[in-house]
């Protein structure tokens, strides 16, 4: 029987044509698995920026496709992209779900948001020598180097998780509850979540004018 960590989902589309391919370009010619994990982590990492603004908590809106397709994502979009392409090679990776509390954020998103804790944030753990290795795809490093912020490396066998402190020294990013692993995405737990935390769940994402990448470089003096 196939692992559930190996199976593709709704989101986790590791059979999609679009996914193969984007993992199978990616990866190149690695053959060992690490190698390849790192590979798709950098090209996760890099390839798609971060945009919080834009969230769609609905199936569409969540697949690993759909990130292809737009070229954006947030934590929990970019993991599910990372996930399906490491089941694309056949290596076994799920979502891990953690709160934390961000000390770096835009002034339209703390207002949205009215709280410095972003719940189910997301990442990634991937099964590489019989060890489950947590990797962050979320921040790409252009968005790091606007908001002077440590980027994450992954080598396949460390954990990859957000700094405590920015590049100067202040306070980044703060663990406070672990919510554990998923195979599949929980997108009803999450969207009960921000219902509760947040006021809004199934309400639209914000205009599409508004961009959070503008917003960086006005708040960040830029």
């Amino acid at each position: 029987m196939e692992r559930a960590e190996l199976k593709a989902t709704q989101t986790i589309e590791s059979t999609h044509p679009g996914v193969v391919q984007f993992a199978g370009r990616h990866a190149g010619d690695a053959t060992d698995e690490v190698e390849q994990a790192v590979r798709l982590f950098y090209a996760v990492r890099d390839g798609f920026r971060y945009d919080p603004y834009q969230i769609d908590l609905t199936i569409a809106g969540m697949k690993a496709s759909t990130t292809l397709e737009v070229g954006r994502g947030w934590c929990v979009s970019k993991a599910i992209l990372l996930a399906a392409c490491c089941r694309t090679l056949g290596i076994p990776a799920r979502l891990g779900f953690a709160d934390v509390r961000n000390h770096l954020s835009t002034e339209r998103l703390r207002q949205r948001m009215r709280t410095d804790i972003f719940y189910w944030h997301g990442y990634t753990e991937m099964l590489l020598d019989g060890k489950w290795v947590k990797a962050t795809p979320a921040f790409n490093i252009e968005l790091c180097e606007k908001f002077r912020l440590l980027p994450l490396e992954f080598d396949g066998r460390d954990d990859s998780l957000y700094h405590p402190f920015d590049a100067n020294g202040n306070r980044h990013m703060e663990y406070v509850n672990y919510r554990g692993t998923y195979s599949d995405l929980p997108l009803e737990e999450i969207i009960k979540t921000f219902r509760q935390e947040y006021g809004f769940g199934d309400r639209k994402p914000e205009p599409k004018e508004a961009s959070f990448d503008e917003d960086v470089d006005r708040e960040s003096g830029r």
